[in-house]
């Protein structure tokens, strides 16, 4: 029999709803996996295990009166460490913050207690969201299960570490320019950027104001779904905040794709052939091959190129993190980090027409997506450059985002993106590839991206740090 923590979160979910575990007994078994592995993998910043536990019971009583919230009830949870719990400080990964103790709860951690869900702890992240692996600062950095000595990817790394290892069926991780996507890919997980405005962002640190997404990561496509549901609504205390209705997502994955229609856009890694490895190029034809087979139409599709995507979005990003670090870079410089130095002084070298004219360009190709959108449903595009690089080759070259990616396109355009698993290379290291859809339609990516998960994804397989 499989051990609690191989079952993800919507087997536990229908276990718990069916009285057959008890979310103490599944609070329990995560915490004690949590304890084990962060030595290892470094991915809590804090475990709040004594809070949980109150939590879990409450759940349990509830329960037991006849109160079932939903698939999330009784279901751990931990967030990343820019996002507000109350009574809990929310460091930011920095020395700067790490005494800032939060007031109240994030609309997100708000969402999912009100749903159930128990909190239980914080996730290492690279520091304000925006640094890299960075060994001179309190926290981290966290670990790959897959091999320690691999990167994350950042900057949601503790969110990916622990969902990947088991430590935690569900995290959730904000993504400015493939925060979520690129751990979620070098960790082997799912890891969904929901339309711009979809979640609300209350009570997390921005890195960019006009970026910033937050989203769930789970182990499959179907946990993702289940939390989705959960984490959407409206928020009128959030200006970005959207109000449209969520969709029953977690119905999503048994859909199939016959109908659909999906353009290929291979021109991404075809213009950067040689920063894209040759198996994640593969991962992305296979995963086409897949579509096609499951019923759907696939066709090959041009956007402009995604330099032009990237540089936009990267003065954008590099000019609103500097304003919004702007007292503290002029005050406390020595208090950051030389990662998070080195990717924030960029902003200092902008002018007001180089950040006019990005977003001027950042129009145009909001635009453009949207033209493509009206005779396709959903784009697969290559997910990261390559498996998980050696942690010793990224500390070597702090400026390592300077490198085009074609996760960073869909933070520009706001567009839902998720990066689901393509299964492993020969080495045993994850692949991946991402599908974008419309604006709110995160329904369609997910049942394109079960179909890739279901052939390619090897869910039965778990990372050596986690056996």
């Amino acid at each position: 029999m499989p051990e609690i923590w191989e079952l993800g979160l919507s087997a536990i979910s229908r276990l718990i709803g069916q009285r057959k575990l008890s979310p103490v007994d599944v609070l329990d078994h995560y915490l004690d996996r949590a304890c084990r592995l962060n030595p290892t993998l470094h991915c809590f910043n804090t475990i709040d295990a004594e809070r949980a536990r109150i939590d879990a019971r409450s759940s349990e009583a509830e329960m037991s009166r006849g109160l079932y919230k939903g698939r999330m009830h009784g279901i751990p949870f931990a967030v990343k460490d820019i996002i507000d719990v109350e009574g809990v400080a929310t460091t930011n990964g920095s020395r700067l913050t790490i005494n800032e103790v939060a007031k109240t709860d994030s609309a997100v951690v708000q969402r999912l207690r009100a749903a159930g869900g128990i909190y239980m702890g914080k996730n290492e992240t690279q520091e304000f969201a925006m640094g890299g692996p960075d060994f001179s600062l309190p926290f981290g950095p966290a670990r790959n299960p897959w091999d320690i000595e691999r990167f994350t990817g950042g900057s949601s790394s503790g969110s990916a570490s622990a969902v990947s290892a088991g430590a935690v069926p569900l995290a959730i991780g904000t993504d400015t320019g493939g925060s979520i996507r690129t751990p979620s890919a070098y960790c082997g997980i799912a890891g969904m950027k929901p339309t711009y405005g979809r979640l609300s962002r209350r009570g997390i640190t921005p890195q960019a104001f006009s970026l910033d997404t937050v989203g769930p990561m789970t182990w499959t496509v179907e946990d993702n779904a289940i939390a989705l549901e959960a984490l959407a609504g409206f928020d009128p205390e959030d200006p970005s905040s959207v109000e449209i209705a969520p969709q029953p997502w977690s119905q999503a994955p048994a859909l199939g794709l016959q109908g659909m229609k999906i353009g290929l856009v291979r021109h991404f890694h075809e213009e950067e052939r040689d920063r894209f490895s040759n198996e994640c190029i593969s991962a992305f034809e296979t995963a086409a091959l897949l579509m096609k087979d499951a019923g759907a139409e696939t066709v090959e599709v041009r956007l402009s190129p995604l330099r032009h995507y990237f540089a936009a979005q990267r003065i954008i990003m590099y000019g609103e993190a500097a304003a919004i670090h702007e007292y503290d870079l002029r005050h406390n410089i020595e208090q950051y980090g030389p990662f998070s130095v080195e990717r924030f002084l960029p902003g200092y070298l902008l002018t007001a027409v180089d950040y006019v004219q990005a977003c001027r360009r950042r129009g145009e190709l909001v635009h453009e997506l949207a033209e493509v959108f009206r005779f396709v449903d959903l784009l697969l595009v290559v997910g990261a450059l390559s498996v998980a690089p050696r942690m010793k080759d990224v500390a070597r070259n702090s400026l390592v985002n300077g490198t085009p990616s074609a996760n960073a396109p869909f933070n520009l355009t706001g567009s839902p993106a998720m990066s689901v698993s393509a299964g492993l290379n020969a080495d045993g290291f994850p692949l991946s590839v991402q599908i974008v859809g419309r604006n709110f339609d995160e329904f369609s990516i997910y049942r394109a991206a079960h179909v890739v998960e279901a052939g390619m994804g090897c869910r039965n397989i778990r990372p050596h740090a986690a056996r």
